[in-house]
């Protein structure tokens, strides 16, 4: 009996495959850091400008089908706020559109560093200029030139961080297609 239940067995474990996903690949260097397939996520900025964070549906022909959820803070009844999906769109992007993939995990945030040394720069010149006016005798001409300092770093530091990883000399994406299984049945 046992032998019987195990021929149809084998030929159902024949019969039955799956067909390979095509998948982008990301390089640092021809050395790959992350791989993009479907059913995964991804987070970018086309060359338009425009960011997308989305699930990938699927990878054909050099294609990336994308859905994008829209999810919004919602009063409740109770007046609590939770999340809440408002809706979802469909996207679909080629692969070359892509301008920069976004940075994920752990890392230092330069740009949101950048804007606090930005912002207690300007504090410490406003100070500055408040204590010149109010009593000169107190004004320190080292703290206004350390607040100013301050400020110009803290600019320059906001405007090279938040761009991610930019697709170019150093990072390059590579779009892999799976070979397909000829069917002889």
């Amino acid at each position: 009996m046992k032998k019987l239940l195990i021929i149809p067995f084998c030929f159902f474990t024949y019969i039955t495959f799956s067909q390979a996903s095509d998948f982008i690949l990301l390089k640092k260097r021809n050395v790959t850091i992350a791989t993009y397939f479907s059913g995964g996520t991804i987070s970018f900025t086309t060359n338009t400008g425009a960011f997308m964070e989305a699930n990938i549906l699927r990878i054909k022909k050099d294609t990336l089908f994308l859905k994008e959820f829209m999810v919004k803070p919602v009063m409740t009844q109770l007046g609590v706020y939770i999340l809440d999906t408002l809706g979802s769109y469909l996207h679909s992007y080629h692969y070359k559109e892509i301008f920069s993939i976004a940075i994920t995990g752990r890392r230092f945030d330069v740009s949101g560093s950048g804007a606090a040394l930005l912002g207690g720069g300007i504090l410490i010149t406003l100070a500055s200029g408040v204590v010149y006016l109010a009593d000169n005798k107190k004004f320190s001409p080292e703290l206004l030139a350390a607040g100013i300092a301050l400020g110009g770093l803290g600019y320059i530091l906001s405007k090279q961080g938040g761009k991610g990883m930019v697709l170019g000399k150093k990072y390059k994406l590579e779009y892999i297609q799976a070979q397909s299984v000829p069917n002889n049945f």
